[in-house]
């Protein structure tokens, strides 16, 4: 027996992390989104591309498993009091949505020839939008938090939820269907609310004393299996009930939400979260059968144009009237005008029931397969569509001749703190700033901050930057403060400019600028605060002082030998360059100074 007879094939499981590891980044450097990127792996990999995987089905289904983890990792963010401030979006802005959604994709059905019922279950199917990829697309961007993306969170637990409904209605439409006898199954739906009420029961009483318990063993591999067999069994006992596994698991994260292991449970399930997500993406595109859609092309290719169009449209529409503005509303109907994974079960429900034929189920699901691959595209085209944010300066008043002993220009954290230094010694002072919700607020505390871009030579003047004795530069972004530095030291070289950096790097800028001060904005805090280390370790404040006498003297040398190397060395410190570096450390050798980096 040959040696292969007696191992595990390992050729699917490497050409899934193959495709992954190459697709991936290779997408992302492109600017076009790691979902993408998996998708395409999936398709290259699948049954219709190299072979290398010939039964998709299989993995989806373990891969479903991504979306059931990061739904329960969504949960434990989601605590009680904040879901429940979210009801008004789920159960509003959420039921409005799917139902409109539902009936205009229910109307295309009808439109081209389909009947009623099977027009309805295309649609509806479509309506589901897809959870992994929207919430993966918002957590790339860091737009989860927000409150766009908070919207768009609570209509994906109502569409989640929705599968429910939806599932009770197929099976109530089955009889419509000559052949078929049906009607709603009321000991399944018993079943499925017993195990919703015994998964609360359970997440409420149960969890917090079982996971106290197992900390006490002091066993890490524990915990972790533990987090495990939590997410996995909360979403068995709701498929035992016939609900969406993705709902368990996140009812289950909204249970834990306040427990004092969330941190530790996040932590365990997040490398299984990342990997199997990034596993249901390769499948999804394994499953699309590329001889379906070369043999139905233009009906699919319609059917994926209508759909997402009017979704979109109905999005939009819903959007507005619930008070979004045009951008907001226009970002939601581009993120979730695609269909999603629970689509599939519906379907296959329908299939079941005999409400569409196989031909049909294996059409509609290309649709959305297709759907989910057009959907990092379409948001790729977002940004050129997009309008640009115009801000409100109603009620901002523009620099117009002000006079003040110091020109402050940026109010942010620096900038208060020095500007209440200054107007304590009774100096006057001239504020500019570009940040409206920053004057606003300013302006709520009795700060009167000018609207003014800091680059400008015109703003400059009319901030009365000629008249001041001194410019406090406080602008947070490292190269607006050079910008601006520069142009202040072309036009006004006599007058003192003093500034923040972000750090050392930046400072040999500023520096070679002209600036007649400059502080990086970690070191004096950082000072301090090994200071009040020191003295925490028992050290006196004698002691303490030479401490900090030296770091500085040390640091103020470290500084020279970079200044004088020129910007290109500091440049060469700040991304490891080996030559300039070795000649650094021998400097700093005779000095006692330890290479580190740029701060």
């Amino acid at each position: 027996m040959s040696e292969a007879a007696h191992g595990v094939d390992l050729l699917p499981v490497v050409a899934l992390l193959g495709a992954g590891v190459i697709a991936v980044p290779l997408f992302k450097r492109l600017g076009l989104g790691s979902v993408l990127g998996y998708l395409a792996a999936g398709i290259l990999i699948g049954p219709f591309g190299f072979k290398i995987i010939s039964e998709p089905a299989t993995a989806l289904h373990v891969a479903e498993l991504g979306v059931v983890m990061f739904l329960f990792i969504i949960g434990l963010e989601m605590r009680p009091a904040r879901l429940w401030a979210l009801r008004g979006e789920i159960f509003g802005l959420g039921v409005a949505q799917v139902g409109l959604c539902a009936l205009l994709l229910t109307g295309v059905g009808m439109a081209t020839g389909f009947p009623v019922a099977a027009s309805f279950v295309a649609g509806a199917g479509f309506v589901l939008t897809s959870t992994a990829i929207v919430m993966q697309l918002l957590q790339e961007r860091k737009t989860i938090n927000e409150p766009a993306g908070q919207k768009m969170v609570s209509i994906l637990l109502l569409e989640d939820l929705a599968i429910v409904p939806l599932l009770i209605l197929v099976t109530f439409l089955a009889p419509v269907v000559p052949g078929h006898a049906g009607g709603i199954d009321w000991v399944a739906i018993g079943i499925g609310l017993g195990c919703l009420i015994g998964l609360f029961v359970a997440g409420r009483y149960l969890l917090n004393p079982m996971f106290a318990l197992l900390a006490n063993a002091q066993a890490r591999e524990v915990m972790t299996a533990a987090a495990l067999l939590v997410v996995l069994g909360s979403a068995y006992v709701m498929q035992l009930g016939g609900l969406s596994m993705a709902m368990g698991a996140f009812l289950a994260g909204v249970l834990l939400s306040e427990s004092h292991f969330r941190h530790q449970l996040e932590a365990d399930i997040e490398p299984f979260r990342g990997i199997l997500l990034g596993l249901f993406f390769l499948a999804v595109g394994m499953s699309l059968d590329l001889n379906i859609v070369a043999a139905n092309w233009q009906m699919i290719a319609f059917y994926v144009a209508a759909y997402m169009i009017v979704k979109a449209g109905a999005i939009y529409a819903v959007a507005r009237l619930m008070k979004s503005n045009h951008g907001h509303a226009l970002e939601r109907a581009v993120f979730m005008a695609q269909g999603g994974e629970f689509a599939f079960v519906l379907y296959a429900a329908a299939t079941s029931a005999g409400i569409i034929t196989g031909e049909q189920n294996a059409i509609l699901t290309a649709i959305v397969i297709l759907s989910m691959v057009l959907t990092p595209l379409t948001i790729i085209s977002l940004k050129y569509i997009m309008p640009k944010a115009i801000e409100d300066t109603e009620g901002l008043d523009a620099p117009q001749d002000n006079e003040g002993h110091v020109l402050i220009i940026g109010f942010g954290r620096v900038g208060q703190v020095a500007s209440q230094m200054v107007m304590a010694a009774g100096y006057k002072v001239s504020t500019i700033d570009n940040d409206v919700e920053m004057i606003r607020r300013a302006g709520e505390y009795g700060f009167k901050v000018y609207y003014g871009d800091g680059a400008r030579l015109d703003i400059l003047h009319a901030a009365g930057a000629h008249h001041a004795q001194a410019i406090l530069v406080c602008v947070d972004k490292p190269d607006e403060t050079l910008k601006i530095v520069e142009l202040i030291k072309a036009e006004f070289p006599l007058i003192p400019v003093l500034t923040r950096a972000f750090d050392r790097y930046q400072a040999l800028k500023l520096v070679a600028a002209g600036v007649d001060y400059q502080i990086r904005d970690t070191f004096e805090s950082a000072l301090v605060l090994g200071a009040k280390a020191l003295e925490t370790l028992g050290e006196d404040d004698e002691a303490i002082s030479e401490m900090e006498r030296t770091v500085r003297e040390r640091d103020e040398v470290r500084f020279e030998i970079e200044l004088t190397g020129g910007l290109d060395a500091g440049k060469r410190i700040f991304y490891g360059g080996a030559d300039y570096l070795s000649r650094r450390r021998k400097a700093e050798a005779e000095v006692g100074i330890i290479a580190a980096t740029p701060n």
